[in-house]
């Protein structure tokens, strides 16, 4: 049975973008649903599938699987590629993904997911600073011990998907994140399941409020590039 891989809006969906990326680039074969966002808070809709409340969600037969960590380490003991084979390769990995997963607050608060815009920001927090300065030290320490072009050796994996939303955040609002990061955010951007995913993102019509506010609240929307809203 076909996994069924429950996510929100291209637009904005953050941690619905990892499952989705590193599924759709591995060659694993899912059922794509797509639950949009109707406010800042989906819980009791999302509650219907979800556990949390939250997306994303992978549905495997009888079988939930929650939270985009979850589902990463649930395809790993599944599916070759997703962790690399290297042991030291592969640590590196794991901490780097759960250390995005679990960390880089500012970075998520401050320069909030709009895939299909280009933000001006307003200012920069001595918080996302230091979020920003990690995510450089950590991107240019995975491609130049494991030799890239991905960040923890020659193929792309989940710790790829889990900064995916990042490369994003990088271009919307013009984050440095130094000449190793930029050009891994370049290779990223050509991939052909981040094109897809992006593509989607600026067809959407679908505005949704309080997202829409939290992007201008930290900077200038100096362009939209997704499709008339409905």
């Amino acid at each position: 049975m076909a996994y069924t891989l429950i996510t929100a809006n291209r637009n904005y969906s953050s941690w619905s973008l990892r499952p989705w990326v590193l599924m759709t680039t591995l060659g694993i074969p899912f059922e794509d649903c797509i639950e949009p966002f109707v406010s800042m808070d989906n819980y009791d809709a999302f509650r219907a599938f979800s556990p949390t409340g939250q997306v994303p969600v992978l549905i495997d037969g009888a079988r939930t699987v929650w939270d985009s960590l979850g589902i990463a380490l649930y395809l790993g003991e599944r599916h070759d590629g997703v962790w690399p084979v290297d042991a030291g390769a592969r640590a590196w990995a794991m901490c780097a993904a759960t250390e995005m997963h679990g960390g880089f607050g500012a970075l998520r608060n401050e320069r909030t997911m709009t895939v299909g815009q280009r933000v001006t920001p307003h200012d920069v927090s001595p918080r996302l600073a230091r979020d920003v300065a990690r995510l450089a030290e950590l991107w240019d320490e995975g491609l130049t011990r494991f030799g890239g072009p991905f960040l923890a050796g020659d193929r792309f994996g989940a710790v790829d998907a889990f900064f995916a939303p990042v490369v994003f955040r990088v271009r919307t609002y013009g984050i440095d994140v130094g000449l190793a990061g930029a050009e891994w955010v370049r290779r990223m951007l050509a991939e052909p399941a981040m094109r897809a995913w992006e593509d989607a993102a600026l067809a959407e019509t679908f505005r949704e409020d309080s997202h829409e506010a939290e992007v201008a609240a930290v900077g200038e929307v100096i362009e939209d590039r997704r499709a008339s809203p409905s």
